[in-house]
């Protein structure tokens, strides 16, 4: 990981139906990003709490950059007013591009594709496919249910606790960028070593 995050890919829903405190919420990291000088790497839509994050960024002159696939609707879908926007052929290229382009990761509320996208960053620094920092965050107990969940996946002995770790769990935005700052990388080495061919991670 570098020793300065420059740019942050962001997770979260694309649902205009959810709750404003999650919107405010969204718009509070992309303002945070933009302070920080932070690029905002994000799915490319103008709707949920990814485009509240852009907009946000962007009101404070953030750098906002969106990953899309060509399939979706430019009327309803594609956001115009972004600083730079990436097209791509699938929704697998999205999470890959994103992947790549990113210092950092960051898991908002959201449903099923979030849980799509986080699961496979995470399963990716498993592997050691890079050894970037993870935060989830956790407002209002949204995620008390998933964590509850990975509990039991390492009682039963189908998560290591050296992979846990690799999810950081933050209860604000503020501690969203205290968990980035302070990121510490926790795979074992040793276990990449015996499991793959090559334990050298990007990243």
């Amino acid at each position: 990981m570098k020793d300065k995050i420059s740019s942050l890919a962001l997770f979260c829903g694309s649902s205009d139906s959810c709750s404003s405190s999650y919107r405010v919420l969204a718009a509070d990291l992309g303002r945070g990003c933009a302070e920080r000088g932070i690029t905002l790497i994000y799915g490319g839509a103008k709707l949920g709490l990814m485009y509240s994050a852009a907009e946000a960024a962007l009101s404070k002159n953030g750098r906002v950059v969106g990953v899309i696939p060509d399939f979706f609707s430019d009327e309803t879908v594609v956001a115009q007013n972004i600083t730079e926007q990436i097209w791509v052929k699938s929704m697998s290229e999205r999470k890959q591009r994103m992947e790549a382009m990113a210092d950092a990761f960051v898991i908002l509320p959201g449903s099923l594709g979030t849980m799509d996208e986080l699961f496979e960053i995470v399963t990716d620094a498993q592997l050691g496919m890079h050894r970037k920092p993870i935060v989830l965050l956790n407002a209002f107990g949204y995620y008390d249910g998933l964590l509850q969940q990975l509990d039991i996946f390492e009682r039963e002995g189908f998560l290591r606790p050296f992979h846990r770790n690799l999810l950081s769990v933050a209860s604000s935005v503020d501690e969203v960028f205290e968990k980035l700052s302070g990121f510490q990388y926790e795979n074992s080495d040793c276990w990449l070593a015996r499991y793959t061919k090559n334990s050298t991670a990007k990243g």
